[in-house]
């Protein structure tokens, strides 16, 4: 059944990259954007399989979101949300598919044409564009302001190009020039005039974040009628950092309690507490508050208390926690993130 939805544009089949493959009858890579709620899944699994390479999307649901997209049986997962991940651990590219909450952007290449790229040797990641992620920019005005200007077409809406002054509050936070503002603080601008625009900058006081898109990267998207949203985003250049903490249990233990509580986006989450002073958790740089995203690099998105628990004591001795503060983990949470761990898990 073909179906239309104005905020994800249309059901579309098949989004394919015209390329020359350098391999008669081979097949280009397909883009999908698969969006869900909450209660579905993206209905496929991803296997590794005896005797056939990559990564294989197999039993896909009937009527799922993946069906309805276009995803076939045997199609090998290249990328996700822009991420090459062939050579990825087979675990890694799960976690990554989870930690990408209710959207995830997947590229992939029919099976025949997987196996006949690899028989001829071709680097497949050459077969993708260099980089298809808008970028996520945290912008601190200063006396001179933001450091950007903004123009449009007149009479037009939703379309900003901006002007970045040189080492200015803008270019220092990554914004690069040239670039085409898609969201304002978490909302998007496609329906903004630029009086409408202006005054939601005033009204953001000293800082803004801002979701851009390079000329070639909105085109990317544009040509096959994808949305771009801050989930997908390079957000390298943000201030709020996750950090990994590696442990080594000591005599006393590891020094710190795990507690269940809720999270600035509503869902629940495990927070670190009771820090005690000088053992292994203070040293390693733990910091009562933290949220607790991935143990021994794997998500634990969906995770309950016990869970948790158990994944931190499968090693007898040592853990790696990925963790944020809570200003970072409001911050992601405002403008769109599913999981804050996707960006670091796998990379």
């Amino acid at each position: 059944k073909f179906e239309f939805n104005p905020k994800v544009g249309i059901d579309n089949p098949a989004l394919t990259l015209t390329e020359d493959t350098d391999g008669e009858g081979m097949g280009e890579p397909r883009f999908y954007l698969l969006t869900k709620d909450s209660t579905e899944t993206f209905g496929f699994c991803l296997h590794e399989e005896l005797g056939c390479q990559g990564h294989v999307i197999r039993q896909i649901e009937l009527g799922g979101v993946a069906q309805r997209r276009g995803l076939q049986d045997g199609d090998r997962l290249l990328q996700v949300n822009g991420h090459f991940v062939d050579h990825m651990d087979h675990l890694r590219v799960v976690q990554k598919i989870k930690a990408s909450g209710n959207q995830v952007l997947l590229a992939v290449l029919d099976g025949n044409s997987y196996e006949a790229a690899k028989s001829l040797g071709r680097d497949l990641s050459q077969m993708l564009p260099d980089d298809i992620r808008p970028r996520l920019c945290h912008v601190t005005r200063d006396k001179s302001g933001f450091g950007f200007s903004v123009s449009c077409p007149e009479g037009t809406k939703g379309t900003f190009q901006l002007s970045v002054l040189q080492d200015g509050p803008a270019d220092r936070a990554g914004v690069p020039p040239g670039c085409w503002l898609l969201e304002l603080n978490g909302d998007s601008v496609k329906s903004y005039s630029h009086t409408q625009l202006t005054r939601k900058l005033k009204q953001s006081g000293n800082k803004v974040t801002l979701l851009v898109a390079s000329s070639a990267v909105e085109e990317f998207y544009r040509l096959r009628g994808l949305r771009v949203t801050a989930a997908l985003a390079d957000t390298s250049w943000l201030p709020f950092k996750v950090r990994e903490l590696h442990l080594v249990k000591g005599p006393a233990g590891y020094g710190f309690l795990l507690k269940e509580d809720d999270c600035s986006s509503g869902g629940v989450g495990q927070f670190l507490w009771e820090v005690d002073v000088g053992l292994p958790a203070e040293q390693a740089g733990m910091k009562e508050g933290d949220r607790v995203l991935a143990v021994n690099g794997e998500s634990i998105e969906g995770l309950d208390h016990e869970q948790t628990v158990h994944r931190i004591r499968a090693r007898e001795d040592q853990v790696t926690l990925l963790v944020i503060d809570p200003a970072g983990d409001e911050f992601y949470h405002s403008v769109g993130f599913g999981d804050v761990a996707l960006p670091w898990l796998g990379s």
